[in-house]
């Protein structure tokens, strides 16, 4: 598989290639946000463009297939990307709200939604039971709050994530999907409001919606 530059020098920072093996990709354009991936806007500086959409996974921005074959799957190299990322304050293409650099590379990155989207449940039956985020299992995670879960009108379902990104996350659609057949939820003021409740591990937990004020504010 041929890596893009930001990839190649993330995996060199944790040694998980070998310089010799290392292969860079041809740049590729895209007219519509006009960037050339691996441009150059000043000496020694690499720009590289991603999108993350609403299930969490991570692509190039300007892959013309977005699905399992094509997004990043190496879960050391999720950690490093993810563990960077903040918003864009650079002054440049604010249509990519945030990024995620490395060295002096700036990966600039847009999503469908936000950023971290939580994908599974870890430990479910322990006392500290950990949400893990952008499908890098235990490398990325954070500790489930079930009381701060938060759904908006349109179904989507929300959990508070790291603040350098806004302090929201997305619950991906699987998860919320099992969440809903299991029937976690409770409808105390009718099935058009918000859930009141969350039933979690045999315990019914009052929701405070807290993320609400956030969900309106964000980027």
């Amino acid at each position: 598989m041929k890596f893009p530059g930001t990839v190649t020098n993330m995996l060199k920072c944790i040694g998980a290639v070998n310089r010799s093996l290392v292969t860079l990709t041809l740049p590729r354009i895209r007219h519509a946000s006009h960037y050339v991936q691996g441009q150059s806007p000043e000496l020694g500086v690499r720009e590289y463009f991603y999108y993350i959409d609403h299930q969490g996974m991570l692509y190039l921005d300007d892959a013309r297939m977005k699905n399992f074959t094509s997004c990043f799957k190496e879960k050391q190299f999720l950690k490093f990307f993810f563990s960077r990322l903040k918003f864009n304050y650079t002054g440049r293409y604010p249509d990519f709200p945030y990024l995620s650099p490395c060295g002096k590379e700036r990966n600039y990155i847009r999503c469908d939604d936000v950023p971290i989207v939580f994908t599974n449940v870890l430990d479910s039956d322990s006392e500290k039971p950990l949400l893990a985020y952008n499908h890098a299992d235990r490398y990325l995670t954070s500790e489930f709050k079930p009381e701060k879960i938060c759904m908006t009108d349109s179904g989507r379902v929300y959990h508070p994530a790291p603040e350098k990104t806004g302090g929201v996350g997305l619950i991906s659609d699987k998860l919320s999907i099992d969440w809903t057949s299991d029937k976690r939820f409770k409808f105390e003021n009718g099935d058009d409001s918000p859930p009141t409740h969350f039933i979690w591990n045999a315990k019914t937990i009052v929701l405070k919606n807290e993320l609400a004020a956030k969900l309106e504010n964000r980027v």
